[in-house]
């Protein structure tokens, strides 16, 4: 269907050409056949910078059969090799060989040089740099071809992977009970904000107060060896044994978190190590816990991890300290913007994916864990870049290229080397200049006409 479409708008696009047949021979020439003597020219000395004529074997410019108009009658026509006696060297070997002083043709349908004109030439197209004539100088204004000069405004070149959000690894703790014990309060729940220090539970423990009453003991009997040390009661060994025993009941309460020794039996205070909030729960008031239970998981989401899968084939770009750019779907409009922190030193031998991390403020807390989002690490910046449409593009033979308007019903195709490519935007390295007046919608129309022979719809002899 694309291709019928295509034909069609060819079709109406020639529609209004009041040129006469005439016009329009030397561009189909298949009922002219070469004399059987006609060898012509062997490629390995024809001028590269001269068109050929391969249905007569041939240069464009010295073969009359397409151009009997362009014959100087005056001068001797050598029909073997297609050239004028006096140039032509293989007849003549002592005439040197040099380009002739001819003038340039015309294409007389569409008013161009020959060597210029796309669409009788199709096969100049992908090189860029020829002629394209539409049918009239209202054609564009039917068909709404818009032009527009390429804007100069800022580019990032960079690549695109998939990301998964994580916590912070480095800002993420479990708070897990050093004992056995009992747990008498919950202090905090799900997605409570806590500041450091805070308690989260209070657990009594056997142990707890087991080790506490040996401190407690302990420093009793300490008191006591020093009254009898000063009354010289008691001996200095004594009073060293004392004072050894009470600081190993003492540092036994440190895993507890008590400085001190308690006035009376204390329970354990759960407390958080940094500013977060509580994003696990497996606390229940009342429940007996093993030591080294998690009751908690604390995590301070104002910076959250993007787990990236990268390309192998991207790896060569991919430097630590590069800026990455995170959108989510869910969050539609807004762009995030981090830091590469880390890339793998391996790739999956399945997925030939290498898997990077990139550190991403979050201040406000929209960003959450297992969100799927895009990444694009930005590889080259520039705020000097010229820039098109990405509709202003149009391959042809698989190379870019754009149409420069030169009048109404004239444009020359450009090939151009692209840059990075986002929001719809296309940098242009090369082909165009910043003035150039380029067609940036509906571009496929003077494409459609470039190629017009190639459809069916070219030139042919009466």
């Amino acid at each position: 269907m694309k291709t019928l479409g295509t034909f069609l708008l060819a079709v109406a696009l020639c529609v209004g050409c009041s040129k006469p047949a005439d016009d329009h021979k030397g561009h189909d020439h298949s009922k002219h056949k070469p004399a059987a003597t006609e060898a012509g020219i062997p490629a390995a000395l024809r001028d590269p910078a001269r068109l050929w004529c391969k249905e007569h074997n041939r240069y464009e410019d010295r073969c009359w059969l397409c151009h009997p108009d362009q014959q100087d009658k005056k001068r001797a026509y050598c029909d073997e090799h297609g050239l004028y006696e006096d140039e032509c060297f293989l007849c003549h070997p002592e005439l040197k060989p040099q380009k002739p002083q001819a003038k340039r043709l015309m294409c007389k349908e569409h008013n161009v040089p020959e060597d210029e004109c796309g669409i009788c030439h199709p096969e100049l197209a992908s090189k860029g740099n020829v002629k394209v004539r539409l049918p009239s100088t209202e054609s564009a204004t039917l068909v709404g071809i818009q032009t527009a000069t390429p804007t100069t405004g800022a580019m990032a070149d960079g690549i695109e992977c998939y990301a998964e959000l994580a916590f912070n690894q480095n800002k993420l703790a479990h708070l897990t009970t050093p004992v056995g014990g009992i747990i008498q309060e919950v202090l905090v729940d799900l997605g409570d904000k806590v500041t450091e220090g805070q308690a989260c539970a209070r657990i009594w423990s056997a142990q707890i107060a087991e080790a506490v009453a040996k401190a407690t003991l302990a420093r009793q009997t300490v008191e006591r060896e020093r009254k009898l040390r000063a009354d010289n009661i008691s001996t200095a060994k004594e009073l060293q044994e004392a004072e050894a025993a009470f600081q190993t009941a003492s540092q036994q309460l440190k895993p507890f978190d008590f400085t001190e020794v308690p006035a009376e039996t204390a329970t354990l205070e759960l407390r958080a190590p940094f500013a977060g909030e509580i994003v696990e729960r497996n606390a229940v008031r009342g429940a007996q816990v093993e030591a080294g239970k998690a009751l908690y998981t604390l995590a301070d989401r104002s910076t959250m991890w993007a787990m990236l899968n990268l390309p192998e084939a991207a790896l060569a770009r991919v430097r630590v300290g590069q800026p990455v750019e995170l959108s989510v779907d869910s969050l539609t409009g807004q762009v995030f913007t981090g830091t590469l922190t880390w890339v793998s030193a391996e790739v999956d031998e399945r997925t030939r994916l290498a898997r990077g991390r990139a550190e991403i403020p979050n201040p406000a807390g929209v960003l959450r864990a297992r969100m799927f989002a895009r990444a694009r690490i930005l590889t080259r910046e520039t705020n000097s870049a010229l820039l098109l449409p990405a509709s202003a593009v149009q391959p042809v033979d698989g190379k870019p290229l754009v149409f420069v308007k030169i009048a109404d019903d004239l444009y020359e195709a450009r090939a151009v080397q692209l840059g990075a490519t986002h929001n719809g935007q296309v940098e242009v390295l090369a082909g165009i200049q910043s003035g150039d007046v380029v067609v940036v919608a509906h571009a496929f129309t003077v494409k459609s006409q470039l190629l017009i022979s190639r459809l069916g719809a070219g030139c042919a002899d009466d």
